[in-house]
């Protein structure tokens, strides 16, 4: 049972580095039955994101450099490359750190709970091409229930400290429920792809995706059931929109007070909630003076995404501890299940002794036999069986000064104790 996890993540490694061992999806499922092929690996799971490629796998004479070079020489990437930011984690060390990672503790930013859905992802691929079996799973398993406990009894993943989801969060204060608004997001960048999961996973009623080519705007959209439309389209769908969520790269604002002034007037008054992430802005800060709207800018998320962070990490010291807990559960039953094999063993030869004694028995009754004499010899008979290996075994380590051994055989046979007295 030699656990492993190997990898480089966004603190060890550049972008540059990082992206070039990424894994692409549609070819997970084969690397991970080369990488057994070519290694003699048992089992082995994948994770691969922006942020980290790490390999989980269990592997009885796991050497961390064979396994590496498989790595460089898959990806075709220089071994020096790789050596200079590589981390290895083996046994107890390796299940802390996938406790870690799918606690978010070990996430650029703390707590997200983006990489546990990452995991189950990671296993279920790795299910899917066979190179999960009984030890990984177990590991799995019980690290996906780390989480879980994490989640639920600290406040590591409460409070938001990405500007997407701090914009979402924020959107939540003015309309409860989001169920019956409509969201307008300006952009097609990466925050903007995060603020329409957001959303989406909010249950809102509709979002609109607003860019300056209608093709980015498009391939958005398609991801969560929205409607892309033009920059120039903004007027009219303003009108309908109950937040408004903008990122895009332009110099000049989109925005302009008389265009959200005219929205307001059509919308009756009806609050909107509008976010400008982007730097230059794309609202006018003159539209923050209007009733009815309220602008957040950059900074002021930022403020509160601070501010959150400080909480977060309040709480990591309790998940850390619950992490810990965790790890030493599992080890505790790694050791335990060790036994398994023993025992099934012992018990197969007792069995076969009681077989082999009972037919003897009755032989004996069926030859004439009294029946009680047979039952006699049956008991006698099993006896020196079962008891004839130990005790040659115990002699010999009586012969050798073994004390200590002896001792461990008394606690195993339950000797002297108020169990065995019974």
């Amino acid at each position: 049972m030699g656990f492993l996890a190997l990898g480089i993540n966004h603190k060890t490694a550049s972008v540059a580095i990082r992206e070039r061992v990424a894994f692409v999806p549609e070819r997970m499922v084969e690397a991970q039955q080369r990488f057994c092929a070519e290694t003699g690996t048992r089992e082995v799971a994948i994770l691969s994101t922006c942020n980290r490629t790490e390999l989980y796998l269990e592997h009885a004479d796991a050497q961390a450099s064979a396994l590496l070079a498989w790595l460089a020489d898959y990806h075709r990437v220089p071994l020096l490359d790789l050596q200079a930011c590589i981390y290895a984690h083996p046994a107890e060390q390796a299940v802390q750190h996938m406790m870690r990672v799918a606690c978010g503790l070990d996430s650029m930013v703390l707590g997200e709970p983006q990489i546990l859905g990452q995991m189950k992802s990671a296993f279920a691929v790795a299910r899917e091409a066979g190179t999960v079996g009984p030890m990984l799973g177990r590991l799995f398993q019980s690290t996906f229930n780390a989480a879980k406990q994490v989640r639920s009894s600290t406040a590591i993943g409460e409070n938001p400290v990405s500007v997407a989801f701090a914009a979402v969060s924020l959107s939540k204060q003015i309309f409860s429920d989001l169920r019956n608004s409509q969201a307008l997001l300006i952009g097609a960048g990466e925050t903007i792809t995060l603020v329409a999961r957001h959303l989406h996973e909010q249950g809102i009623k509709r979002i609109v995706v607003a860019n300056r080519t209608l093709e980015r705007a498009r391939a958005l959209a398609e991801q969560f059931g929205a409607h892309a439309v033009l920059l120039s389209e903004i007027p009219q769908e303003l009108i309908a929109s109950d937040i408004v969520i903008s990122s895009t790269a332009s110099q000049l604002p989109i925005l302009g007070k008389g265009m959200v002034e005219s929205a307001l007037k059509k919308r009756k008054h009806r609050p909107i909630f509008m976010v400008d992430i982007a730097v230059p802005r794309d609202i006018e800060p003159q539209v923050g003076e209007l009733d009815d709207v309220y602008l957040y800018s950059v900074d002021d998320l930022q403020e509160v995404i601070n501010e959150n962070l400080k909480s977060r990490q309040q709480a990591a010291q309790a998940a850390e501890e619950l992490v810990a807990q965790c790890v030493s559960d599992f080890m505790l039953q790694l050791r335990a299940l060790s036994a398994v094999d023993v025992v099934r063993s012992y018990r197969a030869q007792a069995e076969a002794q009681r077989d082999e004694e009972l037919a003897r028995a009755l032989r004996l009754l069926a030859n004439g036999t009294p029946p009680e004499q047979a039952l006699q010899q049956l008991a006698r008979g099993l006896t020196n069986k079962l008891l004839h290996a130990p005790s040659v075994q115990l002699k010999k380590l009586s012969a050798a000064g073994r004390h200590d051994a002896l001792a461990l055989a008394q606690d195993i046979l339950a000797l002297n104790t108020p169990d065995s007295l019974s």
